[in-house]
């Protein structure tokens, strides 16, 4: 195996924000971040200039915090860099290749980079290529890679050192659905490798779903929620969606009568989650007792995209509900 045995556990958080703010030229970009991450697979999401970026770079040491801190292992990013980037891998968004290197001697040159001497670094490339599946082509020269190979040699590069935290930026950026389909499944091997987490941004909640554990959510570059979605999904809570006709604002206290929580989102639609015990009939009996018809009802499960549009509602507050209606 390429990574070493873990040195972190469940409590001990992976990411650490305290207070952390960042300004870039003068103007604030993220705004007193105070957080405690433990997942295996971090998502980070929020709309485009919401901090994403800036967060990682920030992580990584190429921005200076500005105030508050931050701590990676329950370590100082400022104090403990040094250390830190012998321990983190990055796969950033856009291409930062040498064109004329093969891939093979790229991903060797970024193993040493991060401490490895040059023996076994070119070992490890050898092995990084072969397991993102690209070890017939290690020795062409990486202009001359498609988009999927160029990923997949970032991605390469990322893990060469066996580092025990990954920075994904948009990994599947750009990718065909095969490809994708790839890159995914690798993203959740490498998650579900002893000693190693990711922490995964991308503006498709789909990936985001399928990889991680725990999301992180940005906006405006403040904390708009954070979520644990593996507890999230024990609580196998129920949701339905209604469709009615003849309902007024009556029927969501009749419904709340019964333990329901209840929101009404106009033209005879709700959405309700069920409390443990309830059954469909009494809410067909409530609706016959406020005379409305409930002319459509839809099983659904809090999804992540509804954990995000709530957060989005508010700009700052860590306390949107997660799974809220």
């Amino acid at each position: 195996m390429m990574f070493a045995p873990s040195e972190t556990s469940r409590s001990r958080p992976v990411i650490e924000l305290d207070g952390l703010s960042v300004a870039l030229g003068g103007r604030p970009i993220l705004h007193d971040l105070t957080c405690a991450l433990h997942g295996r697979c971090i998502g980070l999401l929020g709309p485009n200039g919401a901090g994403k970026s800036t967060l990682i770079n920030t992580l990584l040491g190429f921005y200076p915090v500005s105030h508050g801190g931050a701590r990676i292992f329950g370590r100082d990013i400022r104090t403990d860099l040094h250390v830190l980037r012998h321990r983190i891998g990055f796969m950033p968004e856009n291409d930062s290749f040498i064109a004329n290197m093969s891939g093979v001697q790229f991903v060797r040159y970024m193993a040493e980079l991060s401490g490895l001497p040059p023996g076994q670094a070119l070992e490890r490339a050898h092995e990084a290529f072969f397991y993102v599946g690209l070890g017939e082509a290690r020795y062409r020269k990486l202009g001359t890679y498609s988009l999927g190979m160029k990923q997949m040699a970032k991605l390469a590069q990322a893990i060469v050192h066996g580092p025990k935290l990954l920075f994904l930026d948009e990994p599947t950026n750009g990718l065909d659905p095969p490809a994708r389909i790839r890159m995914l499944k690798l993203i959740r091997e490498l998650r579900d490798t002893e000693g190693v987490h990711v922490m995964l941004s991308s503006h498709l909640l789909r990936d985001v779903e399928e990889c991680c554990d725990e999301v992180f959510i940005l906006k405006d570059g403040r904390v708009a929620a954070q979520t644990d979605l593996e507890a999230e999904r024990r609580t196998n809570r129920r949701f339905l969606e209604l469709e009615t006709v003849g309902a007024d604002e009556a029927l969501v206290g009749a419904f709340e009568g019964l333990g329901c929580e209840c929101a009404a989102f106009g033209h005879g639609r709700f959405k309700l989650v069920l409390p443990d015990g309830a059954e469909i009939r009494n809410l067909y009996r409530v609706a016959a007792e406020q005379n409305v018809q409930i002319r459509r009802m839809t099983y659904r499960r809090d999804s992540l995209e509804d954990i995000f549009l709530k957060a989005m509602e508010s700009p700052s507050a860590i306390g949107a509900r997660n799974g809220s209606l």
